[in-house]
């Protein structure tokens, strides 16, 4: 590619920007308005993706001829999302709903580039164990699922929840690396100058 790709990412989400920065990636970050309510009767991957799309579309307009990277992650137990808790009672019940069972963690990505663009969906399945009641009432007044879909983090204290995963962790985390990693490569953005990308 004959010039410098300036790295845009759409999110305010914390764990979004850990994630990039894991990789040594310079990026700047503008945090898109959008409604991110669901349609009525859409699914999970498709919802993910519509709202990639848009948070996507949005920073593009702003920032042409970047790269911009947008997200959004949802947790369903089958066709029931669960999204971000709005009190910590409700954290409780969605622990309870996930207590002892699979569900699913979607994140939708969408990659706007000079040179097109693309939207995917990543599906990795979660098995919570099963704990006893007060268990579940201390993890969600420890506030860390807050401000998480399905009220926990896979990568902090709700570890301690999560008996197996079968897909990628990254996704759980709230970006599937190596999916963005793929989508980036499609649009010019080779694998060796994504390691050169380093700050």
């Amino acid at each position: 590619m004959g010039r410098p790709i300036e790295l845009v990412l759409a999110s305010g989400s914390p764990r979004r920007r850990e994630l990039l920065s894991s990789l040594g990636w310079a990026f700047t970050v503008l945090v898109p308005s959008v409604d991110e309510s669901l349609l009525p009767g859409e699914s999970p991957g498709e919802a993910v993706k519509r709202l990639s799309r848009e948070k996507a579309e949005t920073v593009a307009k702003e920032r042409p001829g970047r790269f911009v990277v947008a997200a959004d992650t949802v947790v369903a137990l089958g066709n029931r999302i669960l999204g971000k808790p709005c009190s910590r009672e409700e954290a409780l019940e969605m622990l309870i709903l996930l207590n002892g069972r699979t569900h699913s963690v979607f994140t939708g990505v969408t990659v706007s580039s000079p040179w097109g663009t693309q939207t995917a969906a990543e599906r990795t399945d979660v098995v919570f164990r099963e704990l006893p009641e007060d268990a579940l009432r201390a993890y969600a007044e420890s506030g860390e699922g807050d401000d998480k879909a399905g009220a926990y983090a896979i990568q902090g204290l709700g570890a301690l929840l999560v008996d197996s995963i079968r897909g990628d962790y990254f996704n759980v985390v709230g970006l599937p690396l190596c999916r963005l990693s793929r989508m980036l490569e499609s649009l010019g953005f080779s694998v060796a100058d994504q390691w050169r990308k380093t700050q």
